[in-house]
């Protein structure tokens, strides 16, 4: 197996419907962004061009080395409140998980993260009871790997994009000094994974048990088409206006998203301010300003360069035709670099 030589600082998203490649200087910052590329999915063709742009022209054959973002489907990311007292008895933290998500421990990987500040949780000194819980099943983790080299890319570093997301998100909510929490939502095909973000990290999450294929009947129904085969075509075609319809396609989603945020806001006192959903298709993004109205809230507006000037990147005049969309959101949360926990000196 061949590698391409390493560009100085190389980022690829691989979402559920899109792929997107930022190059910079470094792979650290300071860095300065020097190029934008985009994808869909299912466009092998453009996919393909992109890697060879950005393969060093002496390594045809090579793999691109890049660090990489996936979103495996069964992914574990839940916010949970643990015993400290009890994070060294044997056997503790595999129960929990066992018991609270319905799950076979030891056929996971699992970590254990500060639910505050995405720190590692210290199991040696346990003190922190509110944690994020990150897991997938050891095949999957697998089958995301292979599903990143059979892209024709090695991923010097891999994560999960929803982990990244919720990371950067924290952190621009703290450089903007927005106080009020704002709901994530991850919709996928057969599921939606709900977060309340806010300056201070996450502060609820959810799995819902509707995702985009819950709106597919409805889609039929609304418009009598003759199967939900003709349904799903047309829903993700972007040929039809479906913004009237949208309350209706939602509804269910609704119904469990309203539950959740309405206990969030009963326990918690706050009121969530806007809805951000940072994975969806461009042919999509009009269900979050459905969603929005049906809740109430505003969509969040990012205006990503100070946020991204004040983490030491910054955008090379060649490519700074680009708006950064929320679109981008994803791919450029892999840039920064945190410092979890601060050296006391």
């Amino acid at each position: 197996m061949f590698f391409a030589t390493k560009p100085k600082g190389l980022f690829v998203e691989f979402a559920n419907h899109s792929r997107r490649v930022v190059r910079a200087n470094s792979a650290t910052s300071p860095m300065v962004i020097e190029e934008f590329a985009a994808c869909d999915e299912t466009d092998e063709e453009g996919w393909g061009e992109i890697l060879e742009h950005f393969l060093p022209k002496k390594s045809t054959h090579g793999l691109l080395q890049a660090q990489c973002s996936v979103f495996p489907e069964k992914r574990l990311l839940r916010r949970s409140t643990i015993d400290p007292r009890r994070v060294k008895e044997d056997g503790y933290l595999s129960e929990f998980a066992a018991s609270q998500y319905r799950i076979e421990p030891e056929g996971y990987n699992l970590a254990f993260i500060n639910a505050s500040n995405g720190a590692e949780y210290n199991m040696a000194d346990p003190t922190e009871k509110e944690v994020m819980v990150v897991g997938i099943p050891k095949e999957g983790l697998d089958e995301a790997q292979d599903a990143v080299l059979a892209e024709g890319v090695y991923p010097d570093r891999l994560e999960f994009g929803s982990l990244a997301c919720i990371g950067a998100l924290a952190d621009y909510l703290k450089f903007n000094e927005i106080k009020a929490p704002v709901v994530v939502l991850e919709l996928e095909l057969n599921s939606a994974h709900s977060f309340i973000v806010s300056a201070d990290g996450v502060e609820a999450s959810r799995l819902l048990p509707h995702g985009l294929s819950s709106m597919i009947p409805v889609v039929q129904k609304e418009l009598g088409l003759k199967d939900e085969e003709s349904a799903k075509k047309l829903f993700f075609s972007n040929t039809f206006d479906f913004t009237g319809m949208g309350p209706t396609l939602i509804k269910r989603l609704l119904h469990e998203l309203q539950s959740s945020i309405g206990f969030f806001e009963v326990q918690t006192g706050q009121s969530i301010s806007s809805v951000f959903c940072p994975n969806l298709s461009s042919k999509l993004s009009w269900l979050e300003e459905v969603i929005a109205t049906q809740l109430g809230v505003g969509q969040l507006k990012l205006n990503l360069m100070p946020w991204l000037e004040s983490r030491g990147i910054t955008i090379a005049p060649s490519a700074a035709e680009l708006e950064l969309t929320r679109e981008w959101f994803g791919v450029l949360s892999l840039m920064p670099r945190y410092d979890a926990i601060k050296t006391e000196e």
